[in-house]
């Protein structure tokens, strides 16, 4: 049975869509179970906007692929099927929480305090984000491999 993993940020074109490529990334090397299903959003996202040329200059980096990904707008729907929902931002989990109270024993913050928007910020800025979200993300997989949540 696939797992749902629901990353979440304001305009899904930086911090979350870094996060599912990432995700996915790290799934298809075979180091972790293959029946994820992952998927990001913003809590304000504009449907359909591509991620900033900074998210895809800095994961081409990494040798993935951004070009393609297009926002989209967190609704109720996409909180209910997940499994996991990991968002960005304390401002971003309270919005999950509002769209679905019941999804609080499966929302968390990806790393605490939360990951800071690199929005309109330097290249430099953009791989220091992707580095602590990289970071986060292979112990948050490390745990969910061994059994944990």
């Amino acid at each position: 049975m696939s797992r749902r993993i629901l990353l979440v940020c304001g305009g899904n074109t930086c911090r979350s869509a870094m996060a599912e490529a990432i995700v996915r990334n790290l799934i298809e090397s075979g180091s972790y179970p293959e029946d994820w299903t992952v998927e990001s959003a913003g809590v304000g996202a504009v449907d359909g906007d591509p991620a900033t040329d900074n998210a895809v200059a800095v994961l081409a980096e990494l040798g993935l692929d951004l070009a393609s990904h297009r926002a989209r707008l967190l609704t109720p729907e996409m909180v209910s099927q997940a499994d996991t929902i990991l968002a960005m931002e304390r401002r971003h989990l309270e919005r999950i929480l509002e769209l679905d109270p019941g999804a609080a024993p499966r929302a968390r913050l990806l790393a605490e305090p939360g990951i800071a928007d690199p929005f309109g910020g330097a290249v430099d800025v953009y791989r220091r984000t992707r580095d602590e979200i990289r970071q986060s993300i292979v112990a948050r997989l490390g745990s969910w491999s061994r059994g944990g949540d």
